[in-house]
């Protein structure tokens, strides 16, 4: 335990050498860029609605789908409590590549409480890497005044730390029980890497659908099969 804790401690040390890097990147400064959210078309430099600092999540779309991505909506569905940015005088808004409508509509449906943008008629998205039909993506924005400039930018696992869920997994004993993990002989994993995530109707119904009795085990008792039912209700 102890020559763990050593690792963790150095780990900790060095996202913060990390993060003193991360402040010191150069900046680039964006042009006036116009979204749109649920009261209509609005300034990129109004988004931050008069804080200093803006961190933006795309989320993945495809337009016209009944369903969007999987791990999009479950990973924003955790963010219910924002306030903890005013201190910093920061927001963290979801941006996506659609039409306003059915981006509020889907908002709605899966009961998302976070604060959402259309960049699907501006060129936005695709300047920050995030284009139509492009993966998810994070973004780190400051605000001089009314001049923007984006400060940070990742894409894949980068945007794991934005999040605590996968931070509290990592912390149980059989982890994220995805195939590429390294875990004991025995353990249970699962054939792919997103068997365990939140489908987005359990999103919307709330609830996680591995119930009692909901998965079929396949092995010794504490073994989950990933093959359980969890298709999408018909309509």
């Amino acid at each position: 335990m102890e020559q763990l804790r050593v690792r963790e401690k150095a780990a900790t040390r060095e996202l913060d050498a990390i993060a003193a890097q991360r402040r010191r990147l150069p900046m680039v400064e964006l042009p006036d860029y116009t979204l749109v959210g649920e009261h209509g078309p609005v300034r990129l430099v109004d988004v931050f609605q008069g804080r200093r600092q803006l961190i933006t999540y795309h989320h993945m779309w495809e337009v016209g789908a009944e369903w969007q991505c999987f791990g999009c909506t479950s990973y924003t569905a955790q963010f219910t409590r924002l306030e903890f940015l005013e201190p910093y005088d920061a927001r963290y808004v979801i941006v996506a590549q659609a039409p306003t409508d059915e981006l509020l509509a889907y908002r709605d449906r899966v009961g998302n409480r976070m604060e959402w943008y259309s960049t699907y008629d501006s060129p936005f998205g695709a300047d920050v890497d995030a284009p139509r039909g492009g993966a998810f993506a994070a973004d780190v924005f400051l605000r001089d005044g009314d001049t923007v400039y984006r400060t940070w930018h990742t894409t894949g696992r980068g945007s794991e730390q934005l999040t605590h869920t996968f931070e509290l997994v990592d912390l149980l004993p059989y982890g994220r029980q995805e195939a590429w993990q390294d875990a004991p002989e025995g353990w249970p994993q699962d054939e792919g890497t997103s068997v365990r995530w939140l489908a987005p109707w359990e999103v919307a119904a709330g609830s996680a659908g591995y119930r009692a009795g909901a998965c079929a085990s396949s092995g010794p008792p504490h073994f989950a099969s990933s093959s359980c039912s969890r298709a999408a209700p018909t309509v």
